[in-house]
């Protein structure tokens, strides 16, 4: 069994636990230029949007999964 050599600080530890604050807060929100919508950054709008530009027709996308 693997036996570390010295402990680690108290110092050391508080760092390490002191991240999960950040780790707790919520989530980074933008807004798309184009339709002005509000969504999670690096994901597509609920319009189909992402960084401005059109990727997911609706009309098409609801086409599709009635296969």
């Amino acid at each position: 069994m693997a036996v570390q050599d010295a402990h680690k600080s108290r110092a050391k530890r508080g760092h390490r636990h002191a991240q999960w604050k950040r780790k707790a807060s919520l989530p980074t929100l933008s807004t798309d230029p184009t339709s002005g919508e509000t969504h999670l950054r690096h994901h597509v709008t609920a319009d189909g949007y992402y960084r401005g530009k059109k990727v997911i027709d609706k009309a098409t996308a609801a086409v599709d999964t009635d296969e």
